[in-house]
């Protein structure tokens, strides 16, 4: 086959298999984003082989994501997030101190000559403290994913995990640079926390311009129309792009608070509708399949797999109680601190970037890169299988939060047929499997 029309197997590929092998993990009653996990697992290096991580792939992956993200902003509730504000930062700053006391304590144990030999350059310090930083990531995308197929996205536990990741990758960056500014003399830790809260001030100011001019313009069109689409489109590429090339924020952040923006606007019910089908039928897919093709499985020998599972072992936990705690001191009630905590356990593509970045700057040993991919793998693919279960888990009623959010949706059906939304009696019954 010739090597320029690769690209189009490969892609054929990829949705072939991510759909198959959801569908199959539906069966078992766990959410498909783990299906198109175990498939890019199967197709890429560290199973047959079928398929390598092109530029192609890679930079489709990237787009993918930014979608996801994008998605994520219009299906959340401002005013939810605003009430999350400070909750999430409690639960960011605990959910990033107590893994990386735990990715250091592990590294300063396994990280010796007489059990697994280093060929990283750095100080044995920093590279303790760097497999640290490693732990305090946090993929909210596959969060993002699971809760919107479960359809959990907007409850007050989805807009608290949603605004202590969106943080938590903040302080990441604020941590990441600290430890490669020690290791490297050229980096500026002031000029760099200086450009990330110019970045919000930006996003703030920008976010009130678009959003009247984009007010104006769409009272002015007397139905949605296909330019709206292309219009949001570009703003969340521009802003994902000004994040990430001028202020060296994730560029999933810009796109996320470039959905945020939309969300407040009269358009965005129809603009999602739009995206999520882009989303489905072509990037998502591509994503989440591209981070098992990333997996190259490091020769085992029997401190590599004590490492291993040590780390995997404490790479969930620290996640479930540094977040968990943090709920729990901001009041959650028990069962939403459990949504939480495991709602931040995966590790993801974020986790491999640092790791990536940790190799280049002599921080992290290539021999210690192969259990930290099978630590991001596991922690990946369990957190939705884990997410399933701690939401069927709460109190026996529907609470107001749903009761209101049920409201809007029959009052909208009944705008639409008498054009009076009329009351909104919804029965305090086990019917609701979300609470919250």
């Amino acid at each position: 086959m010739e090597a320029g029309y690769r690209f189009l197997f490969d892609l054929a590929i990829i949705l072939l298999f991510t759909k198959f092998f959801g569908l199959l993990t539906k069966k078992f009653r766990m959410p498909q984003v783990v299906g198109a996990l175990l498939a890019g697992l199967v197709m890429g290096p560290a199973c047959f082989g079928l398929i390598e991580k092109t530029e192609f792939i890679k930079q489709s992956a990237e787009l993918g994501v930014i979608i996801l993200m994008f998605c994520a902003g219009m299906e959340t509730d401002i005013k939810e997030m605003k009430k999350c504000g400070k909750s999430s930062f409690i639960i960011a700053l605990l959910g990033v101190i107590v893994p990386l006391i735990g990715g250091f304590g592990v590294s300063y144990f396994f990280n010796r000559g007489n059990i697994i030999p280093s060929d990283a350059t750095g100080t044995v310090f920093l590279q303790n403290l760097f497999m640290g930083i490693i732990l305090t990531a946090t993929s909210v995308s596959i969060t993002v994913e699971t809760l919107k197929e479960l359809g959990k996205l907007k409850t007050r536990s989805g807009n608290a995990i949603l605004g202590a990741a969106i943080i938590d990758d903040i302080l990441g960056i604020i941590g990441l640079t600290i430890v490669t500014s020690l290791a490297d003399s050229s980096v500026n830790v002031v000029w760099i926390l200086t450009k990330i809260i110019l970045y919000f001030v930006f996003s703030v100011l920008v976010g009130i311009v678009f959003y009247k001019i984009y007010r104006r313009w769409s009272e002015s069109s007397e139905r949605p129309m296909h330019r709206h689409t292309i219009v949001a489109f570009v703003f969340c590429l521009a802003m994902a792009y000004i994040a990430e090339a001028v202020f060296g924020v994730a560029d999933i952040t810009g796109a996320f608070i470039a959905g945020l923006i939309i969300s407040t606007t009269q358009r965005e019910e129809y603009l999602a509708s739009k995206f999520d089908v882009l989303s489905y039928l072509y990037l998502s897919p591509i994503f989440f399949a591209s981070i098992g093709l990333a997996v190259r499985l490091p020769k085992m020998t029997p401190a590599i797999i004590a490492f291993s599972i040590t780390l995997t072992v404490v790479a969930i936990l620290t996640k479930v109680l540094g977040c968990g705690l943090g709920a729990k001191l901001c009041k959650y009630k028990n069962y939403q601190v459990a949504r939480i905590g495991v709602g931040m356990i995966s590790r993801g593509e974020v986790a491999l970037i640092i790791a990536s970045k940790g190799t280049e700057l002599g921080l992290l040993s290539s021999i210690i890169f192969g259990p930290v991919i099978i630590m991001v793998v596991i922690t990946t693919i369990i957190t939705p299988i884990l997410l399933k279960i701690v939401f069927r888990f709460g109190p026996g009623i529907v609470n107001a939060e749903d009761k209101e959010v049920i409201c809007n949706k029959y009052e909208k059906i009944d705008a639409l047929r008498a054009g009076n939304p009329g009351a909104c009696n919804i029965p305090q019954e086990n019917s609701l499997q979300e609470r919250k």
